[in-house]
């Protein structure tokens, strides 16, 4: 059989056993070379099927052309480059790279050719043949300009880095026509890509879509604080005591039943007695844990008193058995059940809000305190503690001025307060799981259940947070971890060493009952509220849990928010049970936005707590995006970028941690947020990811922020 009955035969068969025959027919002359290269190239030019021109490109790499072969043919092998399957795309490309001949002219043709092309291989290779032609070229570069501008619309992220790079490599062989080709091709790259030519190509960057369908709504005012809080006028509605979530109810019927007791106990007694008429279960029960069972007791001795009851304090029940600010409360309710026994109930009381918070104005506290020193009336520990607590942080210096003439013990110790003296409690937030306790950022994931360990204390002095030394003010000792001198009902244990010391983190049975209550009993240190309250978080089964109304409350309440609030703050961003129907914005996202309008959102805790709450416990990434994305469409765009700004810091993978597709997912959500704000500055973590080597995906979106941060 002749040379070319064997090639005939191997193309109509497509027999591959026949390719080796025919290139010993090759070796051996028998075939002519020239014909077989013009017939292959020829066939490559016809176009068809991969699968058919796979064996001709074989066929034609048997041959194994010369560079004076390949020359000759160069404008056919270019005709190849734009459309050709890319097996002969490939094989035409590697031929045309060898020949040191090719015009310029023919090079940017092929560039544009290969550029232009949606496979990720050939645009790769074009683009490292581009970067050998532009440092070889004699005078400019301008002729591969165009061909740079094909890359920068390329679909692969990567591929378009690497064009930007070559373009600001070579920017320097630009003359200005080709800077102007660059220029007209910034619209085709992401906008945090396209900026970084501009600072050398000039133009301007397109906004990429989903900037400029950004349109954040202004932030709302803030709220006027509820500053009512009307007190009972008709002593009819002392007949009832109000339901248990009811603080201000049940506050104003303290108020109203210690005012009538001195007003008109002859009428209240009478309003008192329908609600005594059936029996008491107060006498079998070893402790009063709750504050219907103390106002029974109150209300029967206004009616029928009675001797069987013993000593308040011995009634209380024991401090681990119950919150403390649940203790707190008892407490108040238990001193005027034993000032009322012993016939020394004061004409009222000093602590009752005039706000809606839980507020005390300071005027008005002054004015109870005057009006105590002119009768003599007897001041109740706790009820002096709790107006205290009730102030606002900040008291006008007049008011502060009329506190200090007065001259009581009580009187002393509130100007103390009023002047500065007010204790200021240091909270942290520690997270465990299992024994093992975690105070930095990242820990290996898996294991037991997390559990959060909230701290507090009152740090303070030799002479203590009032400058008082112990027992000069006749009234609770307040430092940290010392009972100090009580004159009345509780032994030694000063009532705010249990509000400003470390909550039970056991959720034991009992604990969290009135928990609502805690912000009107801390209105000013809501950070210590949200400690207290940090127990009863993560799990609901079986205990008492946080809503959103406590968030709500503390959101409004007054003192710094520290890491306590914004862990409250960052679970209802993320508990999907608190997106009421699934509509947004959802309850976080609301008091993100008020917070944020009135100037006391702590931006950057929240972003770390939201990133310990994916770390550590079974939230999820989306939820972060969604909140944070609805916070920022409501005008709290700046904000969202603080918070973003942290919660990356805690939750890209630190050292020796694995990559996950979420965290590139959380680099890409970023690089919109920090678009939004217009944000500007380096941020650690993002550029030590972006000066790796690679192109995986967590470093294409680092190095897009990076870029667009810096």
């Amino acid at each position: 059989m002749s040379g070319w009955e064997v090639v005939e035969e191997a193309i109509a068969t497509r027999d591959a056993v026949k390719i080796a025959e025919i290139a010993e027919t090759v070796r051996a002359g028998v075939i002519d070379r020239e014909l077989l290269l013009d017939g292959c190239v020829r066939r490559f030019l016809r176009g068809g099927q991969a699968a058919d021109l796979r064996f001709f490109a074989r066929l034609h790499e048997l041959v194994e052309p010369a560079p004076a072969e390949v020359a000759a043919r160069a404008h056919d092998y270019l005709r190849l480059l734009p459309a050709a399957p890319p097996v002969v795309a490939e094989l035409a490309l590697r031929h045309l790279r060898r020949l040191d001949t090719l015009d310029p002219a023919d090079v940017a043709e092929a560039l544009q050719a290969l550029l232009f092309r949606p496979e990720r291989k050939l645009v790769s290779i074009g683009l490292s043949w581009l970067d050998q032609a532009a440092r070889d070229a004699a005078d400019d570069a301008d002729d591969y300009a165009p061909a740079l501008a094909y890359a920068f619309a390329c679909d692969a992220p990567d591929l378009q880095e690497r064009a930007v790079r070559l373009a600001l490599k070579h920017a320097a062989r630009f003359t200005p026509t080709g800077a102007e080709v660059i220029r007209d091709a910034l619209g085709l790259l992401p906008p945090d890509l396209g900026e970084q030519l501009v600072t050398v190509f000039g133009g301007e960057v397109a906004a990429d879509e989903d900037d400029a369908c950004f349109m954040p709504m202004p932030l709302p005012a803030s709220p006027q604080e509820d500053a009512r809080f009307p007190l009972i006028g008709d002593i009819r509605e002392l007949g009832a005591f109000p339901e248990r979530e009811d603080w201000q109810g049940a506050e104003r019927w303290l108020e109203g039943f210690v005012r009538f007791c001195t007003d008109d106990r002859d009428l209240l007694r009478s309003v008192l007695a329908r609600w005594t008429s059936w029996p008491t279960r107060l006498d079998v029960q070893p402790e009063w844990r709750y504050l219907d069972q103390w106002s029974e007791a109150m209300a029967r001795q206004i009616v029928t008193p009675e001797t069987w009851l013993g000593r308040s304090s011995s009634l209380l029940p024991s401090p681990v058995r119950v919150s403390p600010p649940h203790l707190f409360l008892l407490r108040r309710w238990a001193e005027v059940h034993a000032a009322l026994r012993a016939g020394a109930l004061p004409p009222y009381l000093l602590a009752t809000p005039t706000s809606g918070t839980g507020h005390l104005d300071p005027g008005v506290l002054v004015d109870r305190l005057e009006g105590y020193e002119r009768t003599g009336a007897k001041v109740m520990d706790a009820d002096l503690w709790q107006a205290l607590l009730r102030l606002p942080r900040s008291v006008a210096p007049e008011v502060a001025a009329r506190a200090g003439g007065l001259t009581s013990a009580a009187g002393v110790t509130a100007a103390r307060w009023m002047s500065g003296g007010r204790p200021v409690p240091v909270t942290a937030v520690e997270w465990t799981r299992g024994s093992t306790t975690y105070t930095g950022d990242h820990e290996p994931a898996g294991g037991k259940h997390p559990d959060l360990v909230p701290r507090i204390a009152l740090p303070c002095g030799e002479s203590g947070p009032l400058g008082l030394s112990r027992g000069e003010s006749g009234l609770p000792g307040l430092a940290h971890g010392e009972s100090g001198p009580l004159p009345s009902l509780y032994g030694g244990f000063g009532p705010l060493r249990d509000l400003f010391d470390d909550p039970d983190a056991s959720r034991r049975d009992g604990h969290g009952v009135y928990l609502s209550w805690w912000p009107a009993v801390l209105p000013s240190d809501r950070e210590a509220v949200a400690v207290h309250c940090l127990p009863f978080l993560l799990y609901h089964w079986n205990a008492p849990g946080v809503e959103p109304d406590m968030l709500w409350a503390l959101a409004r309440a007054g003192g710094p928010a520290g890491e306590g609030v914004a862990l409250l703050l960052a679970y209802f961003l993320v508990e999907r049970d608190s997106w009421a129907g699934g509509k947004q914005p959802n309850e976080g996202v609301r008091v993100l936005v008020e917070m944020a309008g009135r100037g006391d959102l702590p931006a950057a805790e929240v972003g770390r707590q939201l990133a310990l709450l994916l770390r550590r416990a079974w939230y999820k990434l989306s939820a972060v995006v969604e909140s944070l994305e609805s916070a920022a469409r409501y005008g709290a765009h700046r904000e969202v970028w603080e918070v973003v700004a942290a919660f990356l810091t805690v939750y890209l993978p630190g050292p020796g941690e694995r990559a996950r597709t979420a965290h590139t997912q959380a680099l890409g959500f970023a690089v919109r947020a920090a678009s939004w704000a217009g944000a500007r500055g380096e941020l650690p973590c993002v550029a030590e990811i972006a000066r790796r080597k690679g192109s995986s995906g967590i470093v294409r979106e680092a190095r897009r922020l990076h870029a667009r941060l810096t």
